[in-house]
Order: structure tokens, then sequence, then C-alpha cells
């Protein structure tokens, strides 16, 4: 019985559909870190692409492709993973700005704790927030955005038409620039009653001098950003909620300027 092999050509568009699927499966933020194996991430990007080859497959190039003209079509399908990669991370590089503004100021400046994801030192709020994000993100079914999108790109986009000269990059600076006024929105209840504690203890140190208002002001901010990050956990969760609804059309809006 004779085994009747893959045609090259075939092969390659299904290595061009992988490269794809790849981007969107690493910008998925459960799998940015190095804590998922690589034989986990590389076996789902398989199964997935496998799975979408078949639907994909009419919106691919059906060209033999040269050694030189596949390693483009190969960077190309890279980079715009990296592109879908950073929109998605700016949000939770808010919420770890956000925590580390208020870990600053409740006296958690040097409680530091390992972050798998990012391989370096965050601070005790910031990994605490961004754990939470990561949970609102799956609750609402996040990472199933990146697979639909995966197939919808190609309608938008066929491979081997990446352009950089449009809208993209100022459409991508208009989302960074908006990742520091998020980052305060996040952090902003804790710092205004921080404020308040901190103008309330400069009364007490005027009126009662004996009073040690340093020592005193450690357990108190600490006990108050506490409280107020418990009372405030719904809304938060409601701001992410709507950054995560508002992430498939940053996605399909980059994809149109791309």
């Amino acid at each position: 019985m004779d085994l009747q092999l893959i045609p090259v050509h075939q092969f390659q568009t299904f290595l061009i559909c992988t490269a794809r699927v790849a981007g969107f499966i690493g910008a998925i933020p459960v799998y940015f870190g190095s804590q998922i194996p690589a034989r986990i991430k590389a076996g789902l990007v398989f199964a997935i692409s496998l799975v979408l080859f078949p639907v994909l497959s009419p919106a691919l190039p059906e060209v033999s492709f040269s050694p030189i003209s596949f390693l483009l079509f190969t960077i190309n399908e890279t980079l715009l993973g990296l592109i879908l990669g950073l929109i998605s991370r700016l949000i939770f590089t808010t919420v770890e700005f956000g925590g580390t503004i208020i870990g600053y100021q409740m006296g958690f400046a040097a409680a530091n704790v390992f972050d798998p994801q990012n391989q370096n030192q965050v601070s005790l709020i910031s990994q605490f927030q961004n754990v939470f994000a990561i949970l609102i993100f799956l609750a609402l079914d996040g990472h199933h955005i990146f697979i639909k999108t995966a197939v919808k790109s190609y309608q938008l986009l066929p491979p081997g038409h990446l352009d950089l000269s449009g809208e993209a990059i100022p459409y991508l600076m208009e989302l960074t620039s908006r990742m520091f006024s998020l980052g305060v929105q996040f952090s902003a209840p804790v710092l205004a009653v921080l404020l308040l504690s901190g103008l309330i203890l400069g009364i007490l140190a005027r009126v009662f001098p004996q009073l040690n208002v340093f020592l005193l002001s450690f357990p108190l901010n600490i006990g108050i950003s506490f409280v107020v990050i418990a009372l405030t956990l719904d809304m938060v969760a409601s701001l992410l909620r709507r950054e995560f609804d508002a992430l498939g059309e940053r996605i399909m809006t980059i994809l149109q300027y791309l």
C-alpha cells in the first residue's frame, strides 16, 4: 500500500497558519509567562491549527513558496502575533501599574514577590491584582476571543499583507497612553483614602506632639488600604470587564489598520 504524502506547498501553508495561530495563542495572558511548559503550548497550538486549517485554507495563499518567501511569510505572521500580544498585555500592565502605586502608598514598597509570568520581582499588591485580573479574564471566556479572532483575521488581513505604515502605530500609542489613565482609575479610591488618612494624622501630630505618628501610620495605612481594596473589588471587576469586552474590538481594529 502506497503512502500518499502531503504536498509541500500545502504543508508550508499549514505552517503559515500555525505561525499566526501561535501568535494568537501566545497573546492569551495565561500563556504569557514561562510557568506553562513549552510542550503544552506547542501541543495546544498544533491542535488548534489542525482544527482551523480546513476552515482557513480558502483564505490562505495557494502558491509554492521559495525558502526566502516562506521565511518572510513566517516572520510576518510572528510579528502580527507580537502586536496582538502587546494589545492584550497592556491591560495587565495597567493592573500591575495601579497595584504598584497602591503598594508604594500603603507601605508595601519593599514587599515584593516573584512573578513567574514576567520573571522578575513585582509588588505584592501588583501580583494580587494581576491574579485577580487573570481570573476575571478566564471567567469572561476572554481566551475564546483570540480563537474567534484568529478565524476572522484571515478575512481582514491575508498572510503577507502586513503594513505598519498606516494607522496601526498611532493606534498602539493611543492604547499605551490610555494605560496610565486607567492605572490611576484602579488606584484612585485607595489613594484618596490614604491622602485623607495622612491629612488626619498630620492634624493629630500638631495637636498631640507626643504622639508617634510615624509608627502609627504604618498599621493604620495598611489596614485602611486592605479595607478599601476589599470594598472596591466590584468596581475593579467592572473596569476589567469593560476592558476585556473591548479587547476583541481593539484586535479587529488593529487588523484593519494593518
